[in-house]
């Protein structure tokens, strides 16, 4: 081999050896590791079967997707799928999201008589050009897909509705209180956020909505860039509380691009409330609540939410944890 030849094999070789050298450093980097966080100390389970996914080599998607059907399958949990507490009409709805590493998205809205909301939403991402179905195209599309039909309102969510009948009065947040009184559970929408040995972030969302809620409203839940937001390069973020006031300020998407400007999961979250308090004023904050979550792409997570008592549960290879947030209000 001349000298020439020999200069250009070293060239041709050297964006591989570069490669060589990034894939050792991100393997020995601990803050890339996979971890999955959700909204939530109750969905400890839900992170449990998503971080049996991620050990057993799936994608953070098919985490996501694994950890939030865990909820959505539980009649107990009267905030997501089985169970879940209806519109003031008795009918049980659910909204649902999922979003991956590349972009792609997909969501439904008001589907009713289908457990795994979240599942359909995937098959709308992977199977059709679109990325949300609504109401009975929804239901639609999910039979075709073969998802049968059930009936959603258990007894004990009847019950609750029942209840609710004989004063009938509606406050988002009063419902709320009284729901976490009445089941003695600490959350509502479960949004879950994983980063996978491959070094990619997947996000999920899924909810019944808020209780007792005009039938057809749609809250944040469903709604990329408000409910759920990722960005492979940067980072990752998910709400729960009132959708209204997440979809006022693209809250996840907020939360993401304070993430891009260089703040960290925790004080991205913080940003985005404190610009729904500069838009609304602090009165009106103080009788809503929203609980952000993020995790950023070399793995690290924060949470903060309006008012207190918001928690985010966590699990990677130390184990799993609950972390109290701190609160704007």
């Amino acid at each position: 081999m001349n000298r020439r030849k020999f200069v250009q094999t070293l060239g041709a070789l050297a964006p591989l050896a570069t490669l060589s050298n990034n894939l050792s450093a991100f393997d020995s980097d601990p803050l890339r590791k996979p971890i999955v966080v959700s909204t939530w100390s109750g969905n400890t389970k839900a992170n449990e079967k998503a971080w049996e996914q991620l050990q057993s080599g799936k994608s953070a998607l098919d985490s996501v997707h694994q950890g939030v059907m865990v909820p959505e399958a539980d009649p107990e949990d009267m905030s997501v799928g089985l169970g879940g507490l209806p519109d003031r009409d008795g009918i049980v709805t659910l909204d649902a999201c999922i979003m991956d590493h590349a972009g792609n998205i997909g969501a439904v809205m008001g589907l009713e008589n289908i457990i795994h909301a979240i599942s359909v939403a995937r098959l709308v991402m992977e199977k059709t050009p679109h990325v949300q179905l609504v109401g009975d195209g929804a239901l639609q599309f999910a039979l075709e897909q073969g998802f049968k039909k059930e009936n959603l309102l258990t007894p004990k969510s009847k019950k609750a509705w029942t209840e609710w009948l004989k004063n009938s009065q509606y406050n988002p947040m009063t419902t709320v209180e009284e729901i976490e009184k009445r089941i003695e559970k600490n959350h509502d929408t479960i949004g879950m956020l994983a980063l996978d040995s491959f070094g990619n972030l997947s996000g999920a969302c899924t909810t019944s909505g808020m209780a007792f809620k005009l039938h057809g409203r749609v809250g944040d839940s469903p709604i990329i860039g408000a409910g759920l937001y990722v960005d492979n390069e940067i980072g990752a973020a998910t709400a729960t509380g009132v959708g209204e006031e997440v979809v006022r300020i693209c809250g996840s998407h907020t939360v993401v691009e304070a993430m891009r400007y260089g703040h960290s999961p925790e004080e991205a979250c913080k940003i985005a409330l404190e610009r729904l308090v500069k838009m609304k004023g602090k009165p009106y904050c103080l009788k809503v609540q929203i609980g952000f979550i993020a995790l950023n792409s070399k793995g690290e997570m924060g949470c903060y939410s309006l008012l207190p008592n918001f928690t985010m549960a966590v699990r990677d290879e130390s184990g799993s944890r609950v972390i109290a947030s701190k609160s704007l209000l």
